[in-house]
């Protein structure tokens, strides 16, 4: 599929609306600044998250009055139909919502048909690379929904990141990309955890280990991110909750069984993520690393 890059050959657009000021979406708010657009945007919880450069609104109703394309960045399925309810519902000019949130598949076609039975068209837009990712505009965003939704929004998309893929023609695959992702990251993660907790134990350092496991089949994310910038330096700072990587591998295994498809490592990693997040509700998931490496108690 293709790749957005500069203004994506996207028509002009006159405003958008930032639904979710959370980590990620204060950062992508701020990348939409930076591109030249002007962001409106709305949070539950206030507007000490807003950009410099954005304004702030206290109802969605007001971005749906003001702004074309709208840009969700929430922390689940539940807030995201929520939020497209309010939208819908206000009188306003909104044309497209880019959902960047990860919801899941049943989710994205569900709001999909809301959004298309009121004539609003629907980019289901996931994103991965973290918060850092994002802030350094090496956020992936990977998103699907047809041709003329997704070379409407063009200039949103390449507001966001200087990496955006198509993945798909429809809402959804969007997102069952978005949760093999994060099931194999939330897998290598916690693998890697329990790896290096062996290798400690019998005496070996930390920074050599992550040093050869670099240079041999061992590799991932875990070992090339995650705990040279979070364990090893005993930050745990990545800005994302074990919870929702609970969640989004749950979400993974509903999809999974949806589609009546197998799986043996799954309930596995899902079980080993749904213990972290119950015994250290909000923790960075990172810390995934302390938790395996004391086991269980």
């Amino acid at each position: 599929m293709d790749e957005t890059e500069g203004d994506g050959g996207g028509r002009a657009v006159t405003v958008v609306g930032l639904v979710g000021l959370g980590n990620m979406g204060a950062a992508l708010g701020a990348n939409l600044v930076g591109a030249g657009l002007e962001v409106v945007a709305h949070d539950v919880a206030g507007p000490d998250r807003c950009p410099d450069g954005a304004s702030f609104v206290t109802d969605p109703a007001e971005i749906a009055r003001r702004a074309e394309v709208v840009v969700l960045s929430l922390p689940d399925g539940a807030a995201a139909q929520q939020v497209v309810g309010d939208l819908t519902a206000a009188s306003g000019g909104v044309t497209h919502v880019v959902d960047t949130s990860t919801i899941g598949v049943a989710a994205a076609r569900r709001i999909d048909a809301v959004l298309a039975a009121g004539g609003v068209a629907y980019v289901d837009a996931p994103v991965s690379g973290g918060v850092a990712g994002a802030r350094a505009r090496t956020l992936s965003v990977m998103y699907a929904g047809s041709e003329a939704a997704c070379a409407a929004v063009a200039p949103v998309l390449a507001g966001l990141s200087d990496r955006t893929r198509r993945v798909g023609d429809r809402p959804g695959m969007a997102q069952a990309l978005k949760l093999a992702n994060n099931f194999l990251s939330a897998t290598a993660l916690a693998a890697t955890s329990e790896a290096v907790a062996f290798g400690l134990s019998v005496g070996l350092d930390l920074a050599t280990m992550l040093e050869v496991l670099n240079d041999s089949s061992g590799r991932s994310a875990a070992t090339e991110d995650k705990f040279p910038n979070h364990v090893l330096t005993g930050t745990y700072a990545s800005g994302f909750a074990n919870s929702l990587m609970a969640k989004d591998v749950r979400l993974y295994l509903d999809a999974v069984a949806d589609q009546a498809g197998s799986s043996f490592i799954g309930p596995v990693t899902g079980a080993v993520w749904e213990r972290f997040a119950e015994d250290e509700p909000g923790a960075d998931f990172t810390r995934i690393f302390p938790f395996l490496e004391a086991g269980p108690t």
